[in-house]
């Protein structure tokens, strides 16, 4: 009874530990201080879909013409070509694929993608206004900064032998689709930290520990003011 009552107590020892190491992670800022910059030019949102997070970009200004890498007509089934804005979010293929809301999930999809290195895919949609139906944020990064993220963003797309990205399917909507990407998901690489990552490219700060959505939306912060707008 001793040896057992041990082996609790060890366990629950270090499942709190666990809990506040993830804690002191998520409330940690990567960035401390006053980090402003003065130029401050390409606003950037991201969206919090409520499990992960989508990065929203401009599809054209001075610094970089998205419809000269991703065709606006093959995104959506409609094949529309006038969206103003493109949003991308990196993810477990299979989970991302079954799961267009929370009340969807598979628990055995969720469980290989938490636990398992899985295939990974972009999920690409188009905006003709700023989505008002999520939790939304902006900021304001400078055109270097800009030219970065776009850069770790296309990167994340896996191409085939002629250079061409991999379409899998349309998405849940007529403005949406997917595609093949690079690198496997995991628990310690998550759509999150993806997110994360190219915040980062950009000199925009994120938790340490980055793999909730809400700890994203938390530490974003770019040292520029942005305010989103509502399109007419």
């Amino acid at each position: 009874m001793m040896v057992k009552n041990k082996l609790i107590f060890r366990v629950f020892t270090a499942s709190l530990c666990l809990v506040a190491v993830l804690a002191i992670g998520y409330l940690t800022p990567r960035k401390w201080g006053n980090y402003s910059h003065t130029n401050c030019t390409v606003p950037v949102a991201i969206s919090n879909q409520g499990i992960h997070t989508d990065i929203i970009v401009p599809v054209k200004n001075e610094y970089f013409n998205w419809q000269q890498y991703l065709p606006l007509t093959e995104i959506g089934r409609e094949g529309n070509s006038d969206y103003k804005y493109l949003a991308f979010g990196w993810g477990d293929r299979a989970f991302m694929l079954e799961t267009p809301t929370s009340a969807t999930i598979n628990p055995v999809t969720a469980f290989k993608a938490l636990f398992l290195p899985t295939p990974s895919t972009m999920h690409v949609q188009g905006y003709w206004a700023n989505p008002q139906n999520t939790e939304t944020k902006c900021v304001k990064i400078s055109g270097a900064n800009y030219l970065r993220m776009v850069n770790f963003i296309k990167n994340s797309f896996q191409l085939d032998a002629t250079g061409n990205k991999i379409k899998i399917s349309y998405g849940y909507h007529n403005s949406d689709s997917f595609y093949e990407a690079t690198g496997n998901y995991s628990i310690l690489r998550s759509c999150n930290d993806w997110t994360a990552k190219a915040l980062r490219k950009a000199e925009v700060n994120t938790p340490v520990w980055s793999t909730l959505s809400s700890s994203i939306m938390l530490h974003l912060n770019s040292g520029c003011q942005c305010k989103l707008t509502v399109d007419s």
